[in-house]
């Protein structure tokens, strides 16, 4: 079945047609530390969930000074509180519930083992969500080794009950920037052990790899990133002639761009800025920078709310659908006086500047929800003439000397994750498609994947949906002998060309 000389998507022929089935006072000593932090484009400076129930400041012993170990004798890890992995073991089995793709994928397959022999080394969220995309992997066979992507996404007790079981997770929430560095190599260097499969998230661990480790970059059998900073760094590396390895580019998959981006973050906006802000949203004036998949959800919940929204875009055609989506389409500069929230998604870097922070009116609400905190020029508001105060957890006011106030979430990091939480059956889809993914470049026959990047095969993403559509007790129509010979199809699919363009009707009623 995992034959590697089948000409088709050998990871497909599983698949079974009938089983479609916080507030603190501000700043502190640690605090003060945070605010100097450098500024830098990598994902330590992407800032993500608040959803863990741990406090990572009950605790300042530095978990890199502890000595831990699980109940089995191993101390192959490093996280904050191995004592509480019982607690996280429960958060995984309620995100469980909520992943039954996923699981039902591990079951189909676990039996014939796909990723045995596989040794993957992580870098992602560190979220119950994860966590049961990471069992899912040891289950078909892969060895793991895992560490967070960002300094503070990491839920303690899911990391904990993690290294219970065996896995060895090097990440905690609340990491310096050295100490998420140096998560990272612990990941890759190791005695005995040689990662030949990368799954990332923002790019920070294929670049450590590549820099650090050639040769165990060099031998890998592929590499599978989720973002667009990520996806970004590996097509440089393609385009320089540097990348030796085959990549799939899973943020650019269909069931990633149309569900993770588009129905998580028109949920998770709402979310994030009401538990931060306690915010209403009717009648408010909100700029959203970028109409992507992601733009397009946070515009699409913020009007239904009421609230009066524009967008920028650089983009004619996402420009074009905005205003065809009853949008109008400004550039930030023209309106920036007037807003009352602004919220930046482009994957790019000062879309908002010091100078546009600066004419923003007081009260304004700053966010971002993107990757990384580059979106936002947050390292220009650290300067002397600024007074930053912080009145909840991830919520700074930003003092001008007139007195005027900017309120910052996140310090310009991800909001979602940092401020709320993310829909799991949403993550549930992403989740398999990296599974998915990994099975594809470890049983793929030799010449299959040169070295380079490449997007998911249309095959894989329809396989992805129909296994969350028992969800819905959705049923699929079946075509007809003649009506699949009529359009030119296999009646199983693939039922659309790679170039074919899904379009996502928002509807802002």
């Amino acid at each position: 079945m995992w034959s590697q000389h089948s000409g088709d998507l050998s990871l497909i022929q599983f698949a079974n047609a009938e089983d479609k089935q916080e507030f603190s006072k501000y700043p502190t000593k640690a605090g003060r530390r945070s605010l100097s932090r450098s500024i830098s484009q990598s994902s330590t400076d992407s800032y993500s969930s608040a959803a863990s129930y741990s406090d990572s400041s009950d605790d300042e012993t530095s978990p890199r000074e502890k000595t831990q170990a699980n109940t089995h004798g191993s101390s192959d890890f490093c996280v904050k509180n191995i004592k509480q992995a019982e607690f996280g073991r429960r958060e995984i089995e309620i995100a469980e519930q909520d992943m039954s793709a996923l699981i039902s994928l591990r079951k189909r397959a676990q039996g014939e083992k796909p990723l045995a022999g596989a040794k993957i080394v992580g870098c992602t969220h560190i979220t119950a969500q994860t966590a049961v995309l990471i069992e899912t992997l040891v289950a078909l066979g892969a060895q793991c080794r895992w560490t967070a992507c960002n300094i503070y996404s990491t839920q303690n007790e899911v990391a904990a009950a993690l290294a219970e079981s065996g896995v060895s997770v090097f990440a905690w929430k609340g990491e310096s920037e050295d100490d998420f560095w140096w998560c990272i190599d612990r990941c890759v260097n190791t005695e005995g052990w040689q990662a030949n499969m990368i799954l990332d998230d923002g790019g920070d661990l294929t670049h450590w790899v590549y820099k650090k480790y050639p040769s165990v970059f060099k031998k890998a059998r592929g590499i599978v990133e989720e973002s667009v900073t990520g996806v970004h760094r590996l097509y440089q590396l393609s385009k320089a002639g540097k990348l030796c390895v085959p990549a799939m580019n899973v943020n650019d998959s269909v069931t990633k761009q149309k569900f993770d981006n588009l129905y998580c973050c028109r949920e998770s906006i709402l979310d994030g800025l009401k538990r931060t802000t306690d915010v209403m949203f009717g009648g408010k004036q909100v700029v959203v920078c970028g109409y992507g998949e992601v733009g397009k959800g946070c515009c699409t919940a913020l009007k239904a709310l009421g609230a009066i929204v524009c967008i920028t875009e650089i983009d004619p055609i996402c420009a074009l659908q905005g205003c065809m989506d009853g949008f109008r389409v400004v550039k930030l500069n023209e309106v920036i006086r007037q807003m009352d929230l602004v919220i930046t998604c482009t994957g790019n870097k000062n879309v908002v500047t010091r100078e546009q922070l600066d004419r923003m009116k007081n009260g304004c609400i700053v966010c971002n929800m993107g990757h990384s905190n580059t979106e936002i020029d947050v390292a220009s508001l650290r300067s002397p003439e600024l007074t930053w105060e912080r009145v909840r957890s991830q919520v700074d006011h930003i003092i001008w000397p007139d007195g005027k106030r900017v309120v910052l979430l996140a310090e310009g990091r991800l909001l979602n994750l940092s401020c709320s939480t993310v829909p799991t059956f949403v993550l549930s889809i992403t989740a398999t498609t990296q599974a998915l993914a990994l099975i594809e470049l470890f049983n793929a026959p030799e010449g299959r994947y040169k070295q380079d990047v490449y997007l998911l095969p249309k095959k894989m993403d329809e396989y992805v949906a129909s296994l969350h559509l028992p969800n819905f007790d959705a049923h699929l129509t079946e075509l007809s002998d003649e009506q699949a010979k009529y359009m030119g199809l296999n009646k199983n699919g693939p039922f659309k060309p790679n170039y074919y363009r899904y379009h996502c009707v928002v509807d802002n009623d």
